[in-house]
């Protein structure tokens, strides 16, 4: 189970932070992300964090918005600094589980982040 929070309204240029907590014992062993989908589009892909801590990022976000773990508090953190009004967006955490099935997926609820210019 993940829990997203931190979302709010913020104006242009300033920042938040936000937190997606997870469950389970074996935290360390996912892959964690997070999206991000405004209405009428397609959900969006943002940062990205592996296991071993390697992060990646959209273009969009490159150099505002920095992703990490605590893998001690099983969370996973969205610094989002210089926001932009295109930036608005429900945020959501993504972990990607391994199992002897294979990969699972488990999205968080979403938090609103709203950005006023």
């Amino acid at each position: 189970q993940l829990q997203a929070s931190g979302g709010g309204l913020v104006q242009a240029g300033g920042s938040l932070r936000l937190s997606c907590a997870a469950s389970g014992s074996t935290f360390g062993s996912y892959s964690m992300g997070w999206y991000r989908q405004v209405p009428g589009k397609q959900r969006e892909w943002v940062a990205s964090i592996s296991t071993g801590g390697s992060t990646n990022y959209d273009d969009s976000v490159r150099g505002r918005f920095t992703i990490s773990r605590d893998n001690a508090k099983q969370t996973v953190h969205l610094e989002m600094n210089s926001l932009k009004p295109e930036d608005t967006a429900v945020y959501y955490c993504k972990a990607v589980v391994p199992s002897a099935r294979g990969y699972f997926e488990y999205w968080g609820q979403g938090t609103q982040v709203t950005v006023s210019s």
